[in-house]
């Protein structure tokens, strides 16, 4: 559980929590600040990622054992991950492309709906898995149901509902 932190390792616990928040915010502001540090957040961090994922993904089609046992793999490996993060990606490419005016696309004004077409797209992927659940609901019959990486899924109208308040969602955006 999220707080579960008591006992003998509780401050270590909460040594790791406080140095990863701070790690997040370090980095967070030197990719703020600078193109360099955006650059190296944005473009040299998530190439190396995308060769680590493809070479997972090489590996379990090849059934290597390191690769199927591989963390990346067993807890992070559906559809749904993949979307947000290259989305997430995507945004902030877009938004450093606006505020850097770099090449004709930074400085066009039809791009700073940037923001909202990413928006839109972050909330359509949350649709999609709304309606996979809801799909697991209605067509398998089951109110619960089991990801790819072990989470167990409520499943029901609740999706539906969840699912079509996302898309009046997307075009009431302005």
């Amino acid at each position: 559980m999220l707080f579960d932190v008591y006992g003998t390792n509780a401050p270590f616990q909460w040594l790791g929590w406080v140095l990863v928040f701070v790690g997040l915010i370090l980095a967070n502001e030197f990719a703020r600040r600078s193109k360099v540090g955006g650059l190296i957040m944005f473009g040299v961090l998530p190439i190396a990622m995308t060769v680590y994922c493809v070479a997972i993904g090489i590996g379990v089609a090849q059934g290597a054992d390191w690769a199927l046992n591989n963390p990346t793999h067993v807890y992070q490996n559906s559809w749904f991950h993949y979307a947000k993060v290259y989305a997430a990606l995507a945004g902030c490419l877009g938004f450093m492309t606006i505020k850097y005016k770099w090449g004709r696309l930074g400085r066009a004004h039809w791009f700073r709906a940037w923001p909202f077409v990413i928006v839109a797209i972050n909330i359509l992927i949350a649709v999609c898995s709304d309606f996979e659940s809801a799909y697991h609901f209605f067509a398998l019959g089951e109110t619960t149901w089991v990801t790819s990486e072990g989470a167990t899924q409520l499943a029901g109208w609740n999706n539906v509902f969840n699912g079509i308040a996302g898309i009046i969602n997307i075009f009431c955006m302005t």
